[in-house]
C-alpha cells in the first residue's frame, strides 16, 4: 500500500572546481589488505582508507592521537535495486525485531511516476532536532558526528521521535530478542540487546568504526550503493572496496541531502539518477 509523504526536498551541492580532477579510485579488498600490511596499520577497511589514501590531508581538529574523524555516508541511488539486504544485515547484527528497520529502503516515485529505491539510515545531522528535546539528556552527539541514545537514561517519552523529521527512530514496545555474548559491551555505541520501553535508532555501527570496520549495511550491500567515510580525510569506501574522494564525488555527481529545509545539516549525501523532481511530492511503500 502506498501513502503520500510530505514534501521531501533535497538540496544540490555545487559543481567541482576544475582543479578537482580525481573523482574516484577503485581498489580491491585484497589491495586494501595488502596496503594495511605494508603500512603497518590495521586491516580494517576504514583504517586503510584514512591512513594510506588520505595521508596528505590537513585536518583542522586533532586529538593527542591524531585527527578527529567526522563520519558521513554517501548513498548512490543509481545503483540501488531495492533488495533490502542492508536492512536485514542491520537487523541480524543488532538483534532487532522485524518491524525495527534502522536502515529502511523506501520505494519512491520520480516526476515521471517511475519507482526508484531510497535507503534511509539515521541522517547523522550536524544539528539534530532529536537531541535538545530530550528531557533527561538521553540523546547526544559524539565528537565524530554520530547521534546516539543512552538507553540507560531514556524514559520513553518519545518526544525525540516526534522531533526527528526523517522518521529514523523506533520505540521498543516488545522485549528484546535474546542475544548471545556480543563483541562489544552494551552501551550507546552498541545497544544490543535493545531495552524495552526506550527509543532505538540506527547507530551507524558506532562500536565497529574504531577498528576500521564498515557499518553492516555498507558491508552487505551487493551493489556498492553505500559508501561510509571520513570528512576529515575526505575519503569514503563501500563494501566492495571502491574508494572515493568525498568532496569531488559529491560535486561531480550533483549530490543532494534530504529535507534540507529543516536546517539539520545531514551528513548522509545522496547521488540521484532517476530523474527525480526534487520539488515534487514523492511516494513510499
Amino acid at each position: 500500500m502506498r501513502k503520500q509523504y510530505e514534501k521531501e526536498a533535497l538540496v544540490r551541492h555545487p559543481k567541482a572546481s576544475p582543479d578537482e580532477s580525481v573523482a574516484a579510485v577503485t581498489i580491491s579488498r585484497r589491495g586494501l589488505l595488502r596496503a594495511a600490511a605494508l603500512g603497518g596499520i590495521g586491516v580494517g577497511v576504514l583504517g586503510v582508507m584514512t591512513e594510506s589514501l588520505a595521508a596528505a590531508s590537513q585536518p583542522a581538529t586533532t586529538t593527542p592521537t591524531g585527527p578527529i574523524k567526522q563520519w558521513c555516508m554517501v548513498i548512490d541511488l543509481r545503483l540501488c535495486n531495492g533488495c533490502k539486504l542492508c536492512t536485514t544485515a542491520c537487523q541480524t547484527a543488532h538483534y532487532l525485531h522485524e518491524d525495527q528497520t534502522w536502515m529502511n529502503v523506501y520505494t519512491m516515485q520520480n516526476a515521471a511516476g517511475e519507482d526508484y529505491f531510497m535507503p534511509r539510515p539515521c541522517m547523522m545531522c550536524e544539528d539534530p532536532a532529536c537531541v535538545p528535546v530530550c528531557p533527561v539528556g538521553a540523546n547526544f552527539r559524539t565528537p565524530e558526528g554520530l547521534t546516539l541514545v543512552d538507553q540507560s537514561k531514556c524514559i520513553g517519552t518519545r518526544i525525540c521521535m516526534n522531533a526527528c523529521p526523517y522518521d529514523a527512530r523506533y520505540f521498543n514496545w516488545s522485549e528484546a530478542i535474546p542475544a548471545p555474548r556480543q563483541p562489544f559491551k552494551q552501551e550507546p555505541e552498541w545497544p544490543v540487546p535493545q531495552v524495552k520501553g526506550t527509543v532505538g535508532k540506527c547507530i551507524e555501527c558506532a562500536a565497529m568504526l574504531p577498528s576500521g570496520q564498515l557499518p553492516e549495511c555498507a558491508t552487505n550491500c551487493p551493489m556498492g550503493v553505500i559508501y561510509f567515510g571520513d570528512l576529515t580525510s575526505d575519503v569514503a569506501v563501500d563494501g566492495m572496496g571502491n574508494t572515493i574522494k568525498i568532496s569531488t564525488y559529491l560535486a561531480d555527481n550533483d549530490a543532494v541531502v534530504f529535507k534540507e529545509e529543516y536546517g539539520t545539516h545531514p551528513r548522509v549525501y545522496y547521488i540521484p539518477g532517476h530523474g527525480q523532481d526534487l520539488n515534487n511530492n514523492s511516494s513510499a511503500s
